[in-house]
């Protein structure tokens, strides 16, 4: 594995399949009445974020910490970046003080990628404008893989927001590296103009997909990175590319139903949809403790015990 983790894109599927496997091995240790390790005593990771994310942010924490780490959590609110400090300068602040790891998420694309340059510990990426989220796309495909086993050959179907959406793109390429068959579901105006270089089909129909789908994930509408109008209305998005019962009940047997939160319920998710057995919505927060670890763990050289 690379130093960092940036993009989804830069896993090979030797790395992506080593991290799945890792935190397999984590999960059971987490089933244990004890489920700290000692694995990364002595260690530092710094969460270092500059937007909001509750889940994001305590996941990484209880991650770090169940591996022995300690850790640092460094709000831009209230800090030194509200005074106009710049990122660089906040970089070599973190240097001085021995991060091992950095967790950043950013509002700007690409934020990661220059921190690496400033850093000698190892950045992940936690969310970077509309760019990546490659852990969540790797919480998504360990929920996929616990549910549906091998993800070769799998279809699976992204619905909503893509044009704002960092979590759209990860799993579109770490899915493509797992051997999965990828469909994007939208409306023209929220999808990337970009879109026809990434490894997947794109289709506009809902309901000709679903039918054909072993998993469907319904990403939330952002309505707060909307600047325009890109749809008429939220009842009418519903309508055309909500999940609700009778688009539901179109969907193979053994299909599973992901969202990677927060949801607007009633709008792209019913709530009855939200709350089936079928849907991996909990466990897709409780495995992204899980995948974190062995993110962290992989990258800073730990051992299991």
């Amino acid at each position: 594995m690379n130093r960092h983790l940036i993009s989804a894109g830069d896993l090979t599927r030797d790395d992506a399949l080593l991290i799945l496997d890792t935190a397999e091995e984590l999960a059971r240790v987490s089933e244990r009445s004890i489920k700290k390790l000692p694995t990364l005593r002595g260690r530092t990771v710094v969460n270092l974020f500059f937007e909001d994310s509750t889940r994001t942010r305590i996941s990484f924490e209880a991650a770090a910490k169940r591996l022995s780490a300690d850790v640092i959590n460094f709000s831009a609110k209230g800090s030194s970046v509200s005074k106009g400090e710049s990122l660089k300068d906040t970089a070599l602040t973190l240097e001085a003080m021995g991060a091992d790891a950095v967790v950043i998420r950013h509002g700007s694309s690409g934020a990661p990628h220059r921190l690496a340059n400033w850093v000698h510990g190892s950045v992940v990426n936690a969310g970077d404008g509309t760019h990546e989220h490659p852990t969540q796309a790797l919480l998504d495909a360990f929920s996929m893989r616990r549910r549906l086993g091998s993800l070769d050959g799998r279809r699976i179907t992204i619905v909503g927001d893509v044009l704002h959406s960092r979590v759209a793109r990860s799993n579109v390429l770490l899915l493509h590296t797992l051997g999965a068959e990828v469909t994007l579901v939208a409306p023209p105006t929220l999808l990337p103009v970009s879109v026809d270089t990434w490894p997947c089909a794109v289709s506009y129909d809902l309901d000709g997909v679903l039918p054909k789908s072993d998993a469907v994930m319904m990403l939330r509408v952002q309505k707060e990175r909307m600047n325009a109008a890109y749809f008429p209305s939220e009842r009418e998005y519903s309508r055309r590319y909500g999940l609700d019962r009778d688009r539901f009940a179109k969907l193979p047997e053994e299909a599973i139903v992901m969202h990677p939160g927060p949801m607007n319920r009633g709008m792209e998710i019913a709530a009855e949809v939200a709350d089936s057995p079928r849907s991996t919505i909990v466990e897709q927060v409780a495995n992204g403790v899980t995948i974190r670890m062995a993110v962290l763990y992989l990258l800073l050289g730990g051992e299991i015990a």
